[in-house]
């Protein structure tokens, strides 16, 4: 893996990362992973998020935690699955929840792309993972990355809603000036705890309340049938 193929303005803003040791190191491993295992997302995908959002347009930082660890699911987006692909549990509460706030026709897919098109940098901790083990990736550097784009992110001068779903994300609170950005916090929307406040939290009409108030286009929720 070399450095990543990801727009010019990530690559600007992110260039001195890639250069850091930690960042080597992660790469070597990752191709060492790669050569015995299955990792998801295909490498291809890795940093499918800071190409669909450039830096200039994020508005939205949606954070997880990590890729889904099945065939074909992981594309690079926190959350959304590949075409074709059964919705995992979460996004299946994500969807409820929606329909909920804002009211959502369910569609045939979880591909969220469209969000991230409008501005929402759907961002995992860690972007990767090895086959049907969760949090397999966990603590090998890309923790370190991804805490330097939400600061990068926070650094931008116009305001951005932070979405911070689960005691996890919570914990970057710690990397953002909450007097100049926005934050939305709530319970993950997991089947293990979308029912202690995730469910009822209207995060979705809070984002666009929100991006109004700072004078910027609101997000069209509603993901097409493919």
């Amino acid at each position: 893996m070399t450095n990543p193929k990801i727009s010019s303005s990530w690559q600007a803003v992110l260039t001195e990362e890639f250069d850091k040791p930690y960042f080597r190191k992660l790469q070597d491993f990752l191709e060492e992973e790669r050569l015995f295992d299955n990792i998801y997302p295909p490498d291809e995908h890795v940093f499918s998020a800071f190409e669909l959002t450039p830096y200039e347009k994020v508005n939205v930082l949606l954070l997880g935690q990590d890729p889904y660890h099945d065939e074909n699911q992981a594309h690079g987006l926190c959350f959304s699955v590949k075409p074709g692909i059964k919705l995992p549990p979460s996004l299946v509460n994500i969807f409820k929840e929606l329909k909920a706030d804002i009211g959502f026709d369910l569609p045939n897919n979880g591909y969220l792309v469209t969000w991230a098109k409008q501005g929402v940098l759907m961002l995992n901790a860690v972007l990767t993972v090895k086959a049907h083990i969760p949090n397999s990736h966990k603590n090998k550097g890309w923790e370190t990355f991804t805490d330097a784009v939400i600061s990068k992110v926070n650094q931008k001068t116009d305001p951005v809603v932070f979405v911070l779903w689960g005691g996890y994300a919570k914990k970057k609170l710690k990397l953002i000036d909450t007097n100049r950005h926005i934050v939305i916090q709530s319970a993950h929307p997991s089947p293990l705890s979308a029912h202690n406040g995730f469910f009822g939290s209207k995060p979705f009409s809070a984002i666009n309340s929100a991006l109004r108030s700072c004078n910027k286009s609101e997000i069209d929720w509603q993901i097409p049938n493919l």
